[in-house]
């Protein structure tokens, strides 16, 4: 692994409010190609994070710098064409739109050749593949998840942020939609996976970063954090060791 970071966020705080900051002082980084998890209670900061790093959310003071570039205070397009992408936790498909044309969609800013993108995609993801003319609106919450992080492959970015990916899933379209995130990953891709189920998450991550009021608490590798005490029993449901 390059000792050169993908991603790096230094000393960030951000908020919604003028002088309230959600974010106070987080320092978080990505190296290329790595799944990083961030886990953490609700208020933590969490989606912030993400939406900060994705330009969503203007940092009141701190940096952000991707791919050695000061990103700080850059829109999403801007971002988007700098090789990222943001999948949040809802509103996450045009519902009006098939799943052909949702992927479509998220190859906006290309001018390569769509098809072998469309088909990769559907390599990846056969059920989307069984429904390519179908309308996103009367998927599965489990296949809309799956369009989603779909979409933004289309653009097959050097990383990506993906928000609370297994929110009102069932277990077994949560098994199956950490399964695929894996299988992103493997293929090259850099995650940033901000959930709340702490235990899958941290099973297949790279490294970990606990969140708590807004600050980084406690980082490590995911293997670490899965056998730290005070996760185990904050997070995780145990009041031991593994």
């Amino acid at each position: 692994m390059t000792n050169e970071y993908l991603l790096e966020v230094q000393n960030v705080h951000a908020g919604y409010i003028k002088d309230v900051d959600i974010l106070q002082g987080v320092n978080f980084c990505v190296y290329p190609g790595e799944l990083v998890t961030v886990i953490g209670p609700n208020g933590a900061g969490k989606s912030t994070l993400a939406k900060a790093i994705f330009g969503l959310l203007t940092p009141h003071t701190g940096t952000i710098t991707f791919k050695g570039e000061n990103i700080t205070g850059l829109k999403p397009n801007q971002i988007v064409q700098r090789g990222m992408c943001y999948v949040p936790q809802i509103a996450n498909v045009f519902p009006s739109l098939t799943v052909e044309e949702n992927l479509e969609m998220g190859a906006f800013v290309r001018n390569a050749p769509l098809q072998p993108l469309k088909e990769k995609i559907f390599t990846m993801f056969p059920r989307l593949s069984d429904r390519r003319r179908q309308r996103a609106g009367t998927l599965s919450g489990g296949e809309r998840q799956m369009l989603a992080m779909g979409k933004a492959l289309m653009l097959e970015p050097s990383l990506l942020l993906l928000d609370e990916p297994s929110a009102a899933l069932s277990p077994i379209l949560v098994t199956q939609v950490f399964e695929q995130i894996k299988e992103i990953n493997q293929g090259g891709t850099a995650i940033v996976l901000v959930e709340q189920n702490a235990r899958k998450a941290l099973e297949m991550a790279h490294r970990g970063y606990v969140l708590e009021s807004g600050r980084e608490a406690i980082t490590g590798s995911g293997l670490e954090l899965l056998n730290d005490p005070k996760v185990g029993e904050l997070y995780l449901g145990t009041s031991k060791t593994r």
